[in-house]
């Protein structure tokens, strides 16, 4: 793009300025989309896991820890599948 003019630079400045707004828009749009959903093994499923195992471990079936309303059946099957997956692997430790 050859810009010849004062006046061609200017209007170019504009249109750069223009798009600049846009990209800025966009990228706030971004930082506040919703990045909802799990978030497997961060801090607060570790404790929660952790827990679920001290829980298990001590002979609780799934049914009585779920009744004491810390995690739903669904969660507790999920632990105990994971549970499982480490017990096969040889890794006894909790996470």
């Amino acid at each position: 793009m050859n810009i010849n003019t004062l006046e061609e630079a200017i209007e170019c400045i504009k249109k750069l300025e223009t798009e600049n707004e846009q990209l800025k828009e966009e990228i706030e749009a971004y930082k506040k989309r919703n990045t909802g959903g799990r978030k497997k093994h961060d801090a607060a499923w570790i404790a929660s896991y952790n827990d679920f195992v001290d829980k298990l471990e001590s002979g609780m079936t799934i049914m009585e820890i779920v009744a004491l309303g810390d995690i739903s059946r669904r969660t507790a099957y999920r632990y105990k599948a994971y549970y499982n997956d480490l017990k096969k692997s040889g890794i006894n430790d909790k996470k």
